[in-house]
């Protein structure tokens, strides 16, 4: 996402740290309302990156492989009911479809298309909040759209079968990545939205 060279990291690493932290806020102001203040008693219900930096995901991974994340804001699952899961998993990827909207309608609305520089640091807020939102929109654990499946799961057979394949959820996301499922599955919803948008 953000590339290997190192004045193109500089110059978008602040915008993707920016939409990730608004991706945790999200999640942690969503798990408050809902009655979980575990995120917020630890200092995580914030805008502020600091706060949601990860040294190796956000920081370190970004300029060797151009993919990264931030720390997880914690959420005690154990207190929340099933229709509270599915709220609090779906707040992230929604706050930045949100986000992305939002801007890209002030990209509109004020021309921006008319000031190169702005209108670039707008651009790339819209395309890091899309693939955000839809990246984390996958079923596999441990993203949020396995939570959000989970939460509507019913018969035991069917929790206790997604129980089991969360064990292995990291290997089989980087499967999925190393298959190439980035680029033939996420990226066409990302351009199809970009598109509909009506963004350069």
């Amino acid at each position: 996402m953000l590339g290997g060279d190192p004045l193109i990291y500089i110059f978008t690493l602040p915008i993707f740290v920016v939409c990730l932290s608004i991706h945790e806020y999200a999640h942690a102001w969503m798990a408050y309302r809902c009655g979980d203040d575990t995120a917020a008693s630890m200092g995580r219900m914030t805008l502020n990156p600091v706060a949601h930096i990860s040294l190796i995901g956000t920081i370190i991974l970004p300029l060797l492989v151009g993919f990264g994340w931030a720390r997880p804001v914690p959420v005690n699952f154990s207190v929340l009911s099933k229709s509270q899961i599915f709220k609090v998993a779906a707040a992230g990827p929604a706050a930045n479809i949100l986000m992305a909207f939002g801007l890209a309608i002030s990209f509109h609305l004020f021309r921006l298309r008319t000031v190169p520089l702005l209108g670039s640091f707008v651009l790339l807020a819209v395309g890091y909040n899309i693939i955000l939102a839809v990246f984390n929109l996958i079923p596999i654990p441990p993203l949020d759209g396995s939570r959000m499946v989970f939460a509507r799961l019913k018969s035991p057979e069917s929790i206790r079968a997604y129980r089991q394949v969360s064990q292995f959820g990291m290997f089989i996301l980087i499967g999925f990545l190393v298959l190439g499922g980035f680029e033939r599955i996420i990226w066409p919803v990302v351009e199809l939205l970009y598109t509909l948008l009506r963004l350069p």
